[in-house]
């Protein structure tokens, strides 16, 4: 009878824990092929840089992708070797295209905003420019007081902004808003970053987030980073 008991646990034991790879497997499935619902968010696309190719446009539009935004530049030297024919590729097939600057908390912002000019061209069919915001260890480890970084910020946005010729939107990550409370200071669209759950961390109305950062299709080899747009 004990022995009897032990077989009937064991293969309870295994059962269990095959439904539990099981349901493990569905949601890792189900996280690398997420995105949030068209009802909710009509308008979505992706966020593409020289790490994501070779990238298939096609393809991505045929996902889904209504627009993407391209990392031009970042700091005040690095320019995104992918940007220039992203922007041909993309517009070929139809979808609308937005430059990105990666903002380093520890250049000079006329550097940065020369890096950004000289890589972007100016053109008035080019979605709103984006700045990433972030607080990065290697590149500026001693990062600066909000005063400073405020005044460089707003120099660096002046000048991006005269050459777009439209208002940039702050793609702000979670620990610099944290940091610096910059939703609050600068009258600028959000850009906000979260996988999966809508965040709440800019304390303000967004109008784009990085709903996930690991959707998986077969337009490029790698994650890419899915965008949606608030209605």
């Amino acid at each position: 009878m004990a022995k009897a008991r032990k077989t009937a646990l064991r293969r309870w034991l295994a059962a269990l824990l095959l439904v539990v790879m099981i349901a493990i497997g569905l949601g890792w499935w189900k996280a690398r092929t997420w995105m949030p619902d068209r009802a909710h968010y009509p308008v979505q696309g992706a966020w593409i840089d020289e790490h994501d190719a070779p990238v298939d446009w096609r393809i991505l539009h045929a996902r889904g992708a209504d627009f993407v935004y391209l990392t031009a530049s970042e700091g005040p030297g690095r320019r995104d070797a992918a940007f220039a024919s992203g922007l041909e590729a993309a517009r070929a097939q139809g979808m609308q295209v937005g430059a990105v600057h990666v903002y380093d908390l520890c250049a000079p912002a006329d550097a940065q905003a020369a890096n950004f000019v000289t890589t972007v061209p100016r053109d008035a069919k080019l979605l709103p420019p984006a700045v990433v915001l972030d607080i990065d260890s290697r590149s500026c480890p001693d990062a600066p007081g909000e005063a400073a970084l405020q005044s460089e910020l707003t120099t660096f946005l002046n000048q991006m902004e005269m050459h777009a010729g439209k208002p940039a939107i702050l793609m702000l990550s979670r620990g610099f808003e944290s940091r610096y409370h910059l939703a609050a200071m600068i009258d600028r669209n959000i850009w906000v970053r979260q996988d999966f759950l809508v965040p709440g961390y800019a304390k303000r109305p967004w109008v784009m987030w990085t709903a996930t950062s690991r959707l998986r299709t077969d337009a490029a080899p790698g994650p890419l980073r899915w965008v949606a747009v608030q209605p």
